[in-house]
This record gives C-alpha cells, sequence and structure tokens, in this order.
C-alpha cells in the first residue's frame, strides 16, 4: 500500500486522493466522493472537506488505497 506523508496534523479528503494520484484533479475528487466510492478506514464517506489524520487509511474503489502518515 502506498504512502502520503502530510505536515499538518490533518489533510482535506479531496487534496490526500490528489497527493496520492487516485484521481485526476479536484472536479474528479468531487465526483467519486459525491458518488460515494470513497472510503476511509472502511467506512464510506460523501463529504469532500472530511479531515483525515495520520494513520487512517484512503480507498477509493477501482483506483487503489493510500495510508496518510505524519512527515518526521
Amino acid at each position: 500500500m502506498e504512502e502520503i506523508e502530510i505536515r499538518d496534523d490533518t489533510i482535506r479528503l479531496g487534496q490526500v486522493l490528489k497527493l496520492a494520484n487516485l484521481v485526476e484533479d479536484g472536479v474528479e475528487a468531487k465526483a467519486v466522493i459525491a458518488e460515494g466510492q470513497v472510503q476511509v478506514d472502511g467506512e464510506v464517506v460523501t463529504q469532500r472537506g472530511k479531515q483525515v489524520r495520520p494513520g487512517q487509511t484512503v480507498t477509493v474503489l477501482g483506483a487503489g488505497s493510500v495510508m496518510v502518515r505524519a512527515e518526521h
């Protein structure tokens, strides 16, 4: 599973998807989230602004998963 590092305590879900290259851009991120194709720690999330924290796993159905971790 791929990991992305963040330097803050949280990051918005849409930004995670873009940083991990799970979507092309913010428009696609908004669409896949609204369609219920995104899970955070196994739970479907439909809020693009949801805050994701280090240790959480984000999955886009059909595109893959990424683990968020704190930058050292």
